[in-house]
């Protein structure tokens, strides 16, 4: 739209969605001077659940999920301090009701914030829920059902947990990161925790790797129900709930009852209430995620999307916050770069975390051939592990690589602990066309698990034992 058009509108760009994505890209928009404006509802559960502004990452995903892994990290500390001479009266407990409080007191702040950022940088907020009547107007209505209508030259979408008390016995149906997230922190602070699983787990990750994280938890204390599915659920007069499911490969049946289940089967894109047909925007109808072009583009004019609702996009909050300030910056005429979605670094948070970045040793090998690449390996020990006496079988990074020439690096992955730390650095490394000679010409920082890495030698290939001896 050009400048001498924008009369004709109420705002330069309307933003559908407060979440992550949603609120980077308007406040983006707002400082490269486009009149802004974000429509953000949260429809309550039948429950009544409902949260702020921030979406999903703020409300019930990353955030309060890394403050209760961090929790259930805090008690095996606590186990390990004695070993290193803390003297700690017994018993130890975990209460869940500090926790949950203080978890949500900083949801909280951080909904707060986000308001007032959007009011600092002339941004309007509507706590409405908006859907599209044409490529430039949207219709937004209250919770009292008041309508409002904003012509805008652009539109777009930018894309927990809730126990009143401490549940006892849980079972977590899938066994997705989110899921297996959820499950190793309940058991980190002192649950009964159940992971039923269809087939694998981590699927779309490394299998090796997720193997490992699975084994892990296994030891840690979460159980396991392989190659299972639920087939009932029944609520019993004491109020726990029983649940019915079958080995697949037997097709027996088996029961037991749990006072809470979190069903973790992920989230469906609420792209019906957008208005979205009668536009001719087109949709994946087996996902029901928006289909969009490299440049976050709709099949409609001025129409945008990017974030979890966007079609083969990474469901991860710094991908969209990436994409929607980008965007912004194009739809001002200030650039024309595009997001690159390659090579995006990212941690599953379980016990023992799970860092990746680029391919998995499947895709690669899928793509180059099983004799194009070459995998460096490595079995450690975390210095913090050996005082405490902890197992570190699966403590494990290798190192995926071109077969020739300087073995440009394809993939990394690593289990240990603070992998998402470890890994932020290295996903640099792979924007920069890393290569396994630069690896070898870097100096390690002593003692670290992340020096580790850059000491790989073992390749899978040599079948030699690539345990890690010495310090």
């Amino acid at each position: 739209i050009h400048s001498k058009e924008l009369w004709k509108y109420d705002y330069d760009l309307v933003v559908i969605g407060g979440g992550s994505g949603g609120l980077a890209c308007s406040k983006e928009a707002a400082l490269v001077g486009q009149k802004v404006a974000v429509l953000d509802y949260v429809e309550p559960s039948v429950k009544g659940t409902k949260w702020g502004l921030g979406g999903t990452c703020v409300n019930v995903g990353c955030i309060p999920k890394k403050l209760m892994h961090q929790a259930a990290l805090l008690g095996t500390a606590v186990k390990d301090a004695k070993k290193y001479g803390w003297q700690i009266p017994e018993p130890i407990f975990h209460d869940w009701a500090t926790m949950a409080e203080a978890v949500q007191n900083h949801v909280r702040s951080l909904n707060w914030g986000h308001r007032v950022q959007l009011q600092d940088k002339k941004v309007k907020y509507l706590n409405m829920r908006g859907s599209l009547v044409d490529e430039h107007t949207v219709k937004g209505v209250t919770k009292a059902g008041k309508e409002v209508i904003a012509l805008a030259a652009s539109c777009m979408n930018g894309i927990g947990m809730c126990f009143g008390s401490s549940p006892c016995r849980i079972i977590v149906l899938n066994s997705s990161d989110v899921a297996l997230e959820c499950a190793g922190f309940l058991t980190g602070i002192g649950l009964d925790t159940t992971v039923m699983v269809r087939s694998i787990a981590l699927r779309g990750f490394d299998q090796q790797m997720a193997v490992l994280v699975t084994d892990y938890m296994e030891a840690y204390g979460t159980k396991f129900a392989w190659k299972c599915i639920p087939k009932k659920v029944e609520k019993l007069t004491s109020g726990a709930l029983q649940v019915t499911w079958m080995e697949i490969n037997t097709s027996k049946e088996y029961q037991d009852t749990y006072d809470c289940i979190l069903w973790a089967v992920g989230r469906a894109p609420e792209t019906k209430l957008l208005g979205l047909d009668k536009l001719g925007v087109q949709i994946n109808k087996e996902t029901g995620k928006i289909i969009v072009r490299p440049d976050e583009s709709t099949s409609v004019p001025n129409i945008y999307a990017f974030g979890d609702i966007a079609e083969g996009r990474p469901e991860l909050t710094p991908t969209a916050i990436k994409a929607g300030k980008l965007l912004a910056h194009r739809l001002a005429g200030r650039s024309s770069e595009l997001m690159n979605y390659h090579s995006v670094a990212t941690t599953v948070f379980t016990p023992l975390e799970y860092g990746c970045v680029g391919l998995s040793e499947e895709e690669a090998e899928k793509r180059h051939g099983k004799d194009g690449i070459e995998v460096y390996h490595a079995f450690y020990k975390p210095l913090e592990f050996t005082v405490a006496e902890r197992d570190a079988g699966q403590c494990y990074l290798k190192v995926v690589c071109e077969r020739e020439g300087d073995q440009k690096i394809l993939g990394l992955h690593f289990t240990g602990p603070n992998a998402g730390e470890l890994m932020q650095g290295f996903a640099l490394s792979l924007k920069c066309g890393a290569t396994y000679s630069h690896l070898l010409q870097t100096v390690g920082i002593h003692p670290t698990c992340a020096e580790e890495v850059i000491k790989v030698n073992i390749t899978k290939r040599s079948g030699l034992d690539a345990t890690v001896t010495g310090c």
